[in-house]
């Protein structure tokens, strides 16, 4: 008789990390917002907020969500 052959499990990914930099935001921008751009101080709060490296899909909520903030609150003072 013939030994049943084991069943494995499907292999769960983490999604990856990827490098935050001022490419890949611009790219995430690209695809997520309308105008397709972001300006040099959002692209700053990105990088700040989220560090060296982040998910895609950390990049894109937060791309998305410092669109909507007001200027004050991602712009750096002098």
């Amino acid at each position: 008789m013939p030994k049943a052959a084991a069943v494995k499990a499907p292999a769960v990914k983490k999604p990856g990390k990827m490098a935050v930099t001022e490419t890949n935001i611009k790219k995430a921008a690209v695809r997520l917002i309308p105008q397709g751009q972001l300006v040099s101080s959002e692209i700053h709060y990105v990088q700040r907020t989220l560090g060296t490296s982040a998910t895609q899909e950390q990049i894109d909520e937060t791309v998305l969500a410092v669109r909507k903030m007001p200027w004050a609150e991602f712009a750096l003072g002098d």
